[in-house]
């Protein structure tokens, strides 16, 4: 279930201090097992209009981050479908509280101020917000997708350490 972390592995999601929002947040060694926002931190997404956008639309939002989180697996628009249709019944938050845990495990996070679950069913629109702030400082842009954030750090040199399944290549040489 957690993901194992070889001491010599390189973090698939790089700070980008130049160009973020968050530099405040920021410092060249991320902080591991330590949230770089609060949940209730919402103020902070001014610049993207991040808070604004998930206020009105929490799917797409829970779309873009659980693409990035579940490295390509499961598409933004499918994510945001299952998203609204389990939202429409009231269960939205299970769907929420499990992409939160795999983006806790991914960087050691804690589980607080409140357990995943809980996070979802009281406050969807700031945990929301949290998780995305989260990827935006870690280097992932959620709204490019997996695919593009792919190809940003492709550019920039950087190998995510743990591989989608599809995309793994062999080169094999017969000697």
């Amino acid at each position: 279930m957690f993901l194992h972390k070889p001491e010599t592995a390189i973090p698939v999601f790089r700070p980008d201090t130049e160009d973020s929002p968050f530099r405040a947040y920021m410092t060249t060694q991320l902080p591991e097992g330590l949230w770089t926002t609060g949940l209730c931190e919402c103020y902070g997404d001014v610049p993207n209009c991040n808070r604004l956008f998930t206020s009105i639309c929490p799917c797409i939002t829970m779309g873009r981050n659980s693409e990035i989180i579940n490295r390509g697996e499961i598409s933004c628009r499918s994510a945001s479908l299952l998203h609204l249709a389990t939202g429409v019944v009231l269960f939205g938050w299970i769907f929420g509280s499990k992409n939160r845990t795999k983006l806790r495990q991914h960087f050691s996070l804690p589980e607080s101020p409140l357990p995943d679950w809980c996070a979802h069913l009281l406050c969807m629109w700031c945990t929301l917000c949290q998780e995305h702030r989260e990827l935006r400082t870690r280097g992932a842009d959620p709204s490019l997708g997996w695919e593009g954030n792919l190809s940003k750090w492709l550019k920039d040199g950087l190998t995510p350490p743990i591989v989608v399944p599809r995309m793994v290549t062999f080169n094999i040489k017969n000697d």
